[in-house]
Parts: structure tokens; sequence; C-alpha cells
């Protein structure tokens, strides 16, 4: 199994969605994120999934759910980064890692 350390960009951007669900929609739709998110990185930490390359050089993007893509990399064969959940409606441009 492989290991998966989560940044401060990360860990704020996934709080900062959720408090958002809580905020504009229901606790359902925060619970099916929070199951989404939990689906992606058991296959990560598994290593049975692969996602596609990004835009940016070793940076890997899931899309999560219709609205949020995963960005993370692999810091070695057995260590993975989370990087940013980005909202898909954003301005790429403000994308930052």
């Amino acid at each position: 199994m492989k290991t998966i350390n989560w940044t401060d960009s990360a860990l704020n951007s996934y709080h900062e969605n959720i408090d958002y669900l809580l905020r504009e929609w229901t606790e359902k739709e925060a619970l099916n994120f929070i199951n989404d998110v939990e689906g992606v990185l058991f296959n990560l930490k598994k290593g049975t999934v692969e996602f596609k390359e990004s835009n940016y050089k070793g940076i890997r993007e899931c899309v999560v759910c219709k609205q949020i893509t995963l960005f993370y990399r692999h810091i070695d064969n057995n260590k993975i980064e989370l990087l940013r959940f980005w909202g898909n409606y954003n301005d790429n441009k403000k994308l930052r890692f």
C-alpha cells in the first residue's frame, strides 16, 4: 500500500469544499463528496489506478466529481502527495500548487 500525504493546500481546499456544500447544499452532498474522495484515495493507496497527466509537469489529475478535480503527484514509488482540490468552474490561470 502507498502512503498519502496531504499538503496544507490540499487539506484547506478539501475542507473549503465540504464547508461550501454544507452551507449552500445539504449534508447529503457533503457526505457524497467525502465518500467520493475516500474512494479515490483508496484506489491511489492500492495503486490499482493511475489517473491522467495534467498540464502541469509531474502532476496528475483525477475528477472526484463533476465539480471537483484532485491534483496530486508521486513523490516516489510508495508515496503520493495530494496538492489541491480544485473547482472545475474556477479559472485555471489562478491554480497554484
